[in-house]
């Protein structure tokens, strides 16, 4: 209520600031204007004398000139009655201001009242900005299906709503979407690659034959496709291929750009399915005492060291290994592992540059 009160005065305060000189009479006539003029006459008049500018007789005649004029200003001022014209004029405009300052505001909350809803709570920001978002999204997406409806050759049409239909879940859609765009504008590494990955989605996550293929396509056409690669990792770890899988996501891993933003994801699924801590592995520790979660710690630790000692082509995975003993207070095996990468990485340069440098950072030379 008390805001209500508020946004009342504010549009009174506002309403009057506009319209208030439409309430005020009609400006002084034209004689008052003269009367001020006349007294400023003699007042320069006296202040010549005084300077000796003009002689007093001089002076004389001019305040009795003056004088006169300036007596017959007042009496018709005094004499001459406002214009009819002008008085209606000025009730009109109180009129207007009248109806302006009470009868719109009144009118204006009694028509929200009507067809409003005052009683309905505020919606948070980020609620009406999703709707607004999700709203112009539909309205995009029902624009580019009309174009192609119209245009079902525009390759870049549907290069465009592809990406779109995956964002939405409309993985059916995007399936056509990417065979449309390999129709129309060739074979491409990521062209494959995007068709197997709308084949994965169509099939809940499940890599199917059909999607193996394009993934192994767009291998074949460029071997460091990443996408390609990931997929063709998780396809044999759900045919029960687990080390292929990570082999494929090792290899990935040792040949990465630097910085690429897709390591961390690797290196993730990478440390799943060579048993590292999943979402239950960590609630699980959450109920142990210290000594089984260092017991679980020291499981995974050696589980990680025998695989490297597999293949021990996986640098990121010998780094880990040695910090892993470090933090459980391990030195000699620490150094142990160091010793391990070196002689399974001696044949690559920067491999052993990297072993070096966490060895020196870890202090355990010397």
């Amino acid at each position: 209520m008390i805001l209500w009160i508020l946004f009342a005065l504010m549009t009174a305060m506002a309403i009057l600031a506009v319209l208030w000189p439409l309430a005020r009479g009609q400006a002084k006539h034209r004689s008052g204007s003269d009367l001020a003029v006349y007294r400023d006459q003699l007042a320069e008049i006296q202040r010549d004398r005084t300077a000796g500018q003009i002689g007093e007789a001089e002076a004389e005649a001019a305040r009795i000139e003056v004088s006169r004029r300036l007596i017959g200003a007042a009496d018709a001022a005094s004499a001459a009655p406002a214009p009819l014209g002008s008085a209606i004029a000025n009730w009109h405009r109180r009129v207007v201001a009248i109806i302006a300052l009470v009868l719109l505001p009144l009118g204006a909350v009694g028509f929200y009242l009507k067809i409003g809803s005052p009683g309905l709570p505020g919606q948070p920001l980020s609620a009406r900005a999703a709707e607004i978002q999700d709203h112009s999204i539909e309205h995009l997406v029902a624009q580019v299906e009309e174009h192609l409806a119209a245009n079902p050759d525009d390759a870049r049409g549907w290069e465009v709503i592809a990406p779109v239909y995956l964002r939405l879940g409309r993985y059916d859609d995007a399936v056509k979407a990417r065979r449309n765009v390999l129709r129309l504008a060739g074979e491409s590494a990521a062209r494959q690659a995007d068709l197997g990955e709308a084949l994965v989605g169509a099939a809940n996550g499940i890599v199917t034959v059909e999607a193996k293929a394009a993934f192994e396509r767009a291998v074949a056409l460029d071997p460091q496709d990443v996408k390609s690669r990931y997929f063709l990792g998780l396809a044999a770890e759900q045919d029960g291929r687990r080390d292929e899988a990570a082999a494929t996501w090792r290899s990935m891993l040792a040949t990465a750009p630097e910085g690429a933003d897709w390591t961390g994801f690797v290196r993730g699924e990478l440390a799943r399915i060579e048993g590292g801590p999943g979402p239950a592995d960590v609630a699980a520790a959450s109920n142990m005492s210290p000594d089984q979660r260092t017991a679980m710690i020291r499981g995974m630790v050696q589980k990680l060291a025998d695989q490297l000692h597999k293949d021990g082509s996986d640098l990121e995975g010998w780094l880990r290994l040695v910090r892993s003993y470090m933090v459980l207070g391990e030195r000699d095996k620490a150094l142990a592992a160091a010793g391990d990468a070196r002689h399974a990485l001696a044949s690559d340069p920067e491999k052993l540059r990297r072993i070096d440098e966490l060895v020196k950072g870890l202090g355990l030379e010397g």
